[in-house]
């Protein structure tokens, strides 16, 4: 299990088994195991155990092999590819090797000796990375027809022959000057270097590897774009081989050390997180994303539609309309805002002109604060040049004299999506401060063009009047005022709301 591993030292990066608690007995193992390493003993560590592995997996990319040899009970726990690859029902396909148990059921003339020595023949699989036939296709791990060479060197898993190994001539002593000289002229050449690309694949395998024998992955700790970059290569390789749910809690880790850099980062790129978030299984960075997409709808809507599955787009669908809706209402409440006069009645121009004017100046700053921009203009359909006309220069005034406007094609009206600038309004109307709108100048400036009602002791009391109705309309905006964003500093930098409650039920991952 890998529960039962434990990381050895940072400088050794290994991988060891819990053993006994006595300090006689560590101390006899170490001595054992020092006593192993001096005689060339090859140690059973991460990523090829040599005693106990029964998977190897051969990872090509470029001039450079990546090889491990792991566990089949390891990889089929965090993988659901090698999980479904190395079990009975594939084996049943004909893709696995006869082992020696099943020949010694078919062969009946087997002797006895024979037989019981193929029983013990252990099951081993292997795996080579296939490029695939062009440079469009994904590289893959398939499986290969297991031969026990390339393991333990040996087709039938038995110990290699023991041969007497031949003797150098020690009566001509030239030969030893001659193997002297030619081990100081023969040099292996180095290897030729590998492209980033290569470079990249080699690790996302090694990372993927580590994390399943629960080893920290070779992710970057301090540059958070290059961080975002290797995490998303190496969900997408985790996705491949059907493993998002044991990489992705530690992607979620990894990223979340980065605190106030990463919902800065989510608050720039939200559509990008949020599929990431979605394939770490991430709640955290789910959410964050999910707030900021929903604010911004439909802003970057054609490309979640292209990256996300649909389970995705009909949680931030149910979302944004939801938003729609909450956002209508306090619309309509504002637009229907009023003062009252001291009888209790509503303002009207024959009880209170000059409070009627606070109001009417209200609704029209309201209206062009939250009016969507003007649509594009229609293009003009120019009639083509009649049959008739002699010459280019006549075709042209033709075509002047018969233009026509038709409806442009893509101008569409999307009333389930919050008016991208009713954000920045709910957000000045929900601030304390009396300079964001309405100001002193604005007001003075607007009761100039009634020069019989403008004075200072009626510019004092429709400022009064006006600060009544900015009151009124904070508490109107209050519920859309709430910030959902645990990064919450981020909300006070963009101009949509981030009032979406993310609940539970919203995590795709979950139903």
């Amino acid at each position: 299990m890998v529960s039962q591993m434990e990381v050895g030292p940072s400088h050794s990066n290994t991988l060891t088994r819990r053993g006994p608690s006595s300090v006689a007995s560590s101390s006899r193992h170490r001595r054992s195991s020092r006593h192993r390493r001096h005689e060339g003993y090859v140690s059973n560590e991460f990523p090829e155990f040599s005693h106990t592995g029964d998977v190897e997996i051969l990872v090509k990319a470029g001039s450079r092999t990546n090889r491990y040899l792991l566990h089949r009970l390891i990889l089929s726990q965090c993988s659901g590819f090698f999980e479904a690859s190395t079990s009975q029902e594939w084996s049943r396909s004909g893709n696995e090797p006869r082992t020696g148990a099943e020949l010694a059921r078919i062969g009946e003339d087997l002797s006895s000796s024979e037989a019981g020595r193929n029983k013990e023949v252990k099951k081993r699989w292997r795996y080579e990375l296939d490029p695939g036939a062009d440079g469009d296709d994904i590289p893959m791990l398939v499986q290969k027809e297991n031969t026990a060479v390339s393991l333990f060197g040996s087709n039938d898993g038995r110990p290699p022959t023991v041969r007497n190994k031949p003797q150098p001539p020690t009566s001509n002593p030239s030969f030893f000057r001659s193997v002297a000289n030619l081990s100081l002229h023969v040099h292996e050449p180095p290897p030729p270097p590998i492209s980033q690309q290569d470079q990249d694949l080699l690790t996302d395998y090694d990372n993927l590897f580590r994390i399943f024998y629960n080893h920290p992955p070779a992710l970057n700790s301090i540059d958070i774009a290059s961080a975002y970059v290797q995490c998303k290569s190496l969900l997408t390789l985790a996705d491949q081989y059907d493993a998002l749910a044991v990489v992705g809690p530690r992607i979620d880790h990894h990223l979340l050390q980065f605190q106030s850099r990463l919902w800065k980062q989510i608050a720039k790129y939200p559509s990008s997180y949020l599929k990431l978030g979605y394939l770490a299984q991430s709640k955290t960075i789910f959410q964050e994303a999910l707030i900021h997409v929903v604010g911004a709808w439909p802003q970057g809507e054609r490309h979640i539609r292209h990256q996300l599955p649909d389970a995705v787009l009909e949680i931030i669908e149910d979302k944004v309309e939801d938003l729609a809706d909450m956002v209508g209402k306090v619309e309509g409440r504002l637009f229907r805002l009023t003062l009252m006069t001291s009888r209790g009645e509503r303002v009207t121009p024959y009880n209170s002109h000059l409070d009627w004017l606070v109001v009417s100046l209200f609704r029209q700053w309201f209206s062009d604060s939250t009016a969507p921009p003007p649509p594009t203009p229609p293009p003009s359909s120019r009639a083509p040049p009649s049959r008739g006309s002699s010459s280019g220069h006549h075709s042209r005034q033709s075509t002047n004299t018969n233009t026509t406007l038709v409806p442009h094609p893509t101008t569409t009206v999307d009333h389930t999506s919050p008016n991208p600038s009713i954000g920045r309004t709910i957000r000045a109307l929900g601030t304390t401060s009396s300079s964001t709108y309405l100001t002193h100048d604005e007001c003075k400036k607007f009761l100039k063009l009634s020069p019989d009602q403008y004075s200072r002791d009626n510019l004092k009391r429709f400022e009064r009047r006006v600060d009544e109705l900015k009151g009124m309309a904070r508490e109107i905006v209050r519920p859309l005022m709430r910030c959902a964003l645990l990064g919450g500093a981020e909300a006070n930098n963009v101009g949509y709301l981030t009032c979406t409650r993310v609940e539970e039920r919203d995590f795709p991952w979950l139903e």
